[in-house]
């Protein structure tokens, strides 16, 4: 187990090609590893279940019963009978499709699984959209990938293209586990997890570590953690570098994006080519005259379903399970980290590097002969949906709750 609880800046190694099959421990930091590809990640958290002596606290927004959810639950069902505190967390709605025996040989060798807010139709808008795996009260893996056969592959050839971390820090993972505990007292929404429920949204701030920032967003109105943070980051920006499944920013946002570029700086959006939810690609797409007027590059990625977060800001980078829209930014549970360590930021900026090489720049004119009339009614029905009704529909739910 590595001692160090800060990150370090050894001495930075020569840059070479990367590929998305391979997990990245860049310029050689001896505390973080990056996952670009669900070939990769996926092994790295089983061995870390395997490894694990005294507990795993493992969330995730989709838990599918596939190939790859197969092998997690062996491995934790083998980690239980040999005495590891297990506690899982899936989202309800997220993970519809898992059967509800699922967990029942786990949950018989003594480990607890809930589900994250039952589906009820008044409060179906309040989801735990976080991906979070501690073991041992010390290695720590955050990121977008949901245990989902999908998700295996290189991001390339096939499966979808995706980032996580690996961290080996007990500083950070006594924060996150004291997060993960909770969310899990309040996964049933029974009466006495709701009356604590604003106590848990007061805590919401920003948590410094000598790592990173830990940035917990939650349902409600007003700036998230994570929202003022990116405010100010994007505020004295001149290089913005941003990778996001589903791109649909708040206002503000919006105007700190812009602002960046009239002030001389560059702004690079990687947007999904292909996406697996079409309304929000629609939606996306119904801002591109906005972004293009601003002056911002507007990327999409090809080979892949893309399924990235990853924000970089001159020398800041934020990674972890927030889009860089709305159900994200107000409405979902989140969990992102802010990193400011060089190796960290270098890294970064390779994958987004290698991520451009994979991607189609789009370009105004050319984009703007395609767009029928069909094809604008369309864009901007799905942004009316994502961007006023959602919104509208959570936030009642969530204070109806309260």
């Amino acid at each position: 187990m590595i001692e160090n609880v800060t990150l370090g800046r050894p001495r930075i190694a020569s840059v070479r090609p990367l590929n998305y099959g391979k997990s990245m421990a860049l310029h050689q930091n001896p505390n973080l590893e990056w996952h670009c590809a669900g070939e990769k990640i996926f092994p790295a958290m089983l061995a870390a279940i395997t490894a694990a002596q005294n507990s795993v606290q493992l969330e995730t927004y989709i838990f599918s019963s596939g190939k790859i959810g197969r092998q997690f639950l062996e491995a934790l069902l083998a980690a239980a009978q040999r005495g590891v505190h297990i506690r899982v967390l899936v989202d309800a709605a997220g993970s519809w499709f898992l059967p509800n025996n699922f967990f029942a040989p786990l949950v018989a060798a003594g480990a607890e699984v809930r589900r994250f807010n039952p589906l009820h139709l008044w409060r179906f808008g309040v989801r735990d959209h976080r991906k979070l795996l501690i073991c041992d009260g010390t290695v720590i893996f955050i990121g977008g990938f949901n245990i989902a056969d999908e998700y295996d592959g290189d991001g390339i050839a096939r499966g979808w293209f995706d980032l996580g971390v690996q961290i080996e820090n007990p500083a950070l993972a006594k924060k996150l586990s004291e997060s993960f505990d909770e969310l899990f007292d309040l996964a049933d929404f029974h009466r006495r997890p709701l009356m604590r429920l604003r106590v848990f949204k007061r805590k919401r701030k920003p948590e410094k570590n000598p790592v990173a920032e830990l940035l917990l967003t939650h349902p409600g109105r007003g700036a998230s953690p994570f929202q003022t943070v990116l405010y100010r980051d994007f505020a004295q920006a001149c290089d913005v570098r941003i990778i996001s499944a589903y791109f649909l920013p708040t206002r503000r946002v919006m105007r700190e994006l812009a602002r960046v570029t009239r002030r001389g700086g560059r702004v690079q959006l990687i947007l999904a080519g292909k996406s697996d939810v079409l309304v929000s690609q629609l939606a996306t797409r119904s801002l591109y005259r906005r972004l293009f007027k601003a002056g911002l590059e507007i990327y999409e990625y090809q080979p892949q379903i893309l399924h990235a977060k990853l924000v970089i800001a001159d020398e800041i980078v934020h990674v972890g399970s927030s889009n860089i829209d709305v159900r994200s930014l107000n409405l979902n549970y989140e969990l992102m980290l802010r990193f400011e360590d060089k190796t960290v930021v270098a890294g970064a900026g390779e994958i987004f590097t290698e991520a451009l090489k994979h991607s189609r720049k789009i370009e105004f004119q050319a984009w703007r002969k395609t767009q029928t009339f069909w094809q604008r009614w369309k864009n901007h029905w799905a942004h009316f949906l994502l961007a006023r009704i959602d919104p509208l529909v959570a936030l009642r739910q969530f204070r109806a709750l309260r």
